[in-house]
């Protein structure tokens, strides 16, 4: 693989847990975790059963895949907690779990979810526009989902919130292998800095 390319082998994969969704959720969360096992990448999650969250995982322990769950205390719960994790790793609080993925992970995939996915997006994001890390991040846009959350992003961007090179650190694709893809040739941006300098120049 060039200099150029990502060596990933782990990817956190952020994504909701909430019941009742449209069956297409389902089945693009089974697929990506599918797709991603049958690569040999290992999957790092919130370790739930639940929603999307179990879906992911299913796809990938189908497909002869590796699945760590990171999970807090007050969350260990059996009606939460996936039983068939290639490992589950509890840890003392949600912040010790959001730091405990990326730690794990060499890129960071959020599929739909709600609060807990939009945090746990956004604070990845501003670990790389803060230079905490250098790993690719993408969401996987099912049925254009992330449309309303890519016009804020773009809006920030047009009332100078953020920098040009901050929202390319987002990448998205509705299908999962050309987001795969797209993060493993992702190039970060150069100018990164300058959100810490302030060299506008």
């Amino acid at each position: 693989m060039s200099e150029n390319k990502h060596q990933i082998q782990t990817i956190c994969v952020y994504c909701g847990s909430a019941d009742g969704l449209r069956k297409e959720f389902y089945q693009s969360a089974y697929q990506t975790g599918k797709i991603l096992a049958e690569r040999h990448i290992n999957i790092v999650y919130g370790a739930g059963k639940t929603g999307l969250m179990g879906a992911v995982a299913d796809g990938a322990l189908d497909a002869g895949g590796k699945v760590i769950g990171i999970v807090p205390e007050n969350l260990n719960e059996p009606q939460l907690i996936h039983a068939h994790l290639s490992e589950l790793q509890v840890v003392p609080n949600i912040q010790l779990r959001k730091a405990r993925m990326s730690e794990l992970a060499d890129a960071f995939i959020a599929l739909p979810g709600g609060f807990g996915t939009f945090d746990e997006l956004f604070e990845t994001l501003t670990w790389a526009q803060i230079g905490l890390h250098k790993k690719p991040i993408g969401i996987l846009n099912i049925l254009k989902y992330f449309d309303p959350l890519l016009t804020m992003v773009n809006h920030a961007l047009q009332e100078k919130f953020i920098y040009d090179e901050h929202k390319i650190l987002l990448v998205s694709d509705e299908d999962p292998i050309k987001l795969f893809e797209k993060l493993v040739s992702f190039q970060r941006p150069e100018n990164l800095n300058r959100w810490i300098s302030r060299d506008n120049n």
